[in-house]
């Protein structure tokens, strides 16, 4: 959530700046602003997009080349301009960005008050920029040694950097829970909350560990402390990320983009682990732990929002391939739940960004208790990879749209192939069906293609239903995730409400929803439960519901009981979700554009989800 990026250098910091926050926009959009030192430190704030901050500062003195800016996704206070970061200090000697949630904010506010200082914002980041100023000048330390201080009174997530009116050459960052990369360049240095407004102008990174304190002085070498004043060594990574995936490269949005780019993505997720010729799976990233999962006594999952839906497939996959009991949690649920978890359970988490506030906290929990944490993320470098014994990457790319779509499927597809490594090491699956299903995946990439050839059935349908006020998706087996997910991309990015549910459950009590202006959405392909979901169109159709099916190529009995028909190629079952998931993407997509929505960035909605 929010977006942070910061320049200090040679060059002159705006344009850094602005095109860095137009890159982070889809971490948060209900306000931003800048803070930029020349001759005085100048903070430039505005509600709304980025561009309603460019029009309010097109004629203002925007020289320097050190600054600050911000585009939030709200947290205390209400979206407004005076709730917008930068925070000045009560004397304007500092200001001050911050990404996250200070939880005992209320009663540092107190102490602050009761000491003189007021404050115009209702945030808990006014309040964190007041204590570094009030320690910095009733301790005489510089700002450095004040930030420290501060944060070791904070309780909460942060991600901050801090800019001084008295020195035009440092940055201070910081973070804990909340992710924070510093780029080094030849002769400067960039801050940001990922490292989407880094990479075009330098691959070499640190990514600040929790509870870390830069200090970044222009033509000095990188600082970094802990808040228990330890001095650290910055560690240099590379990144691999290339500026043309962060365009939308001629698509209307980014969204559409990250749809059609699912046969790479899928493929890339499978490159140099699938291997059909040789008859095997190999997981690089989880090879020593290979053992712990062949003998653990369970798996639990542990996700939120799409990852929680991937987390679903996969708990199919483990139980139907590998024969290990599987639950798959809410992280937020399962870090409050008090959990039975042992030794030899293995955890695995499961996130697109890699930061989702609730999955490290359930990771933290877990590994507590002693189990083995296994990660599934797309981000290089993210809290995630840290906070986990082993995992895999999934090779997405990067993802802008905040409805998850590609990442979706990579996560599905690397769950497929470890539930086949642990199935064919365990001997439950038989090397000739093994072998079956590797080709089946292999195939998948080129079927996706096929598959996102139904654009005009698809929006013949959404121009159909663009103004219906609620969908209903049923699915079984391996299809009641996809249901699960059909609806959340349609509620995400349209506002029109939508529910999942397994296509038996519909009797216990949505069925009474269903009338004639009631759209319902089946997965019916052709394999497991098919006959039973026949029998549930059945009940629908009798209470004139109107029905969307998607069914595989060559289906007669459901294209003849539907309104609406979709096709999907045939495959196995367990890899039925990877091209059922495409088309309601697409619907989804062509409702909200036709509704009018800004389908890259919901009303409400973040990208990367660091707070509680």
């Amino acid at each position: 959530m929010c977006g942070i990026v910061a320049y200090v250098g040679p060059k002159q910091a705006y344009p850094i700046l602005i095109n860095g926050l137009k890159r982070l926009e889809y971490r948060g959009y209900d306000s931003s602003g800048i803070a930029l030192l020349n001759t005085d430190l100048n903070v430039y704030k505005a509600k709304g997009k980025v561009s309603e901050l460019e029009e309010l500062i097109k004629d203002a003195d925007l020289c320097g080349t050190i600054g600050i800016a911000h585009t939030r996704w709200a947290t205390h206070g209400e979206p407004n301009q005076v709730n917008a970061h930068p925070h000045y200090s009560q004397s304007k000697e500092l200001a001050l960005i911050h990404n996250g949630i200070i939880e005992n904010y209320a009663s540092l506010r107190k102490v602050l008050e009761s000491r003189g200082y007021t404050f115009e914002s209702s945030t808990d980041t006014e309040v964190l920029t007041n204590l570094i100023e009030d320690i910095k000048i009733n301790e005489n330390v510089d700002l450095f040694e004040a930030v420290r201080i501060a944060l070791d009174q904070v309780i909460g997530a942060y991600a901050i950097v801090v800019i001084s009116r008295n020195d035009p050459d440092t940055l201070i960052a910081a973070r804990k829970g909340s992710p924070l990369v510093i780029g080094i360049g030849k002769d400067d240095y960039y801050v940001a909350s990922d490292a989407t407004p880094i990479v075009e102008y330098t691959k070499n990174v640190v990514y600040l560990d929790d509870e870390e304190v830069a200090l970044i002085r222009r033509n000095n070498d990188l600082r970094i402390k802990t808040i228990r004043n330890h001095e650290k060594t910055p560690y240099v990574q590379q990144l691999e990320m290339n500026l043309s995936t962060l365009e939308k490269g001629g698509f209307e949005h980014f969204m559409l983009k990250e749809i059609y780019e699912q046969p790479h993505s899928i493929r890339d997720s499978m490159r140099g682990r699938l291997h059909t010729e040789l008859g095997t799976v190999t997981l690089g990233g989880i090879i020593d732990y290979e053992q712990k999962l062949i003998t653990a006594n369970r798996i639990i999952i542990v996700a939120c929002g799409t990852s929680w839906h991937a987390g679903l497939v996969g708990e199919y996959l483990f139980e139907d391939l590998a024969r290990i009991p599987v639950e798959v949690e809410y992280a937020s649920e399962f870090r409050y739940r008090n959990p039975v978890i042992y030794e030899k359970d293995i955890v695995i988490a499961i996130s697109q960004s890699g930061e989702t506030a609730d999955t490290l906290a359930a990771i933290e929990l877990a590994k507590s208790k002693g189990a083995t944490i296994l990660g599934i993320c797309n981000v290089v470098g993210s809290s995630i990879a840290r906070a986990t014994h082993a995992g895999s990457y999934t090779h997405a790319g990067p993802e802008i749209g905040v409805a998850s779509t590609k990442a979706f499927t990579a996560q599905v597809t690397l769950l497929t192939l470890m539930a086949l490594r642990i199935a064919q090491l365990k001997g439950t699956i038989s090397k000739t069906r093994f072998i079956q299903i590797l080709h089946a995946l292999e195939a998948i990439p080129g079927k996706v293609e096929e598959t996102l050839k139904t654009s005009s059935v698809v929006i013949k349908i959404a121009r159909q239903f663009k103004d219906v006020r609620n969908f209903l998706y049923l699915g079984r087996g391996y299809n009641f995730p996809v249901a699960l997910e059909g609806a959340l991309k349609l509620k995400e990015i349209s506002y029109i409400h939508a529910e999942g549910y397994p296509a038996a459950e519909m009797k216990h009590g949505p069925i009474a929803l269903i009338d004639k202006e009631m759209p319902v959405v089946f997965i019916a392909t052709n394999k497991g439960t098919y006959d039973k979901v026949v029998s549930n169109i059945q009940e629908v159709k009798a209470r004139k519901g109107i029905i969307i099916a998607i069914v595989t190529q060559g289906d007669t009995i459901v294209k003849g009981m539907a309104d609406y028909v979709i096709e999907i190629p045939e495959t196995e079952e367990m890899l039925v979700p990877l091209l059922a998931t495409i088309p309601l993407q697409k619907l989804s997509y062509h409702i909200a554009v036709m509704r009018g929505c800004n389908v890259d960035q919901p009303r409400n909605l973040a990208k990367s989800v660091t707070v509680e």
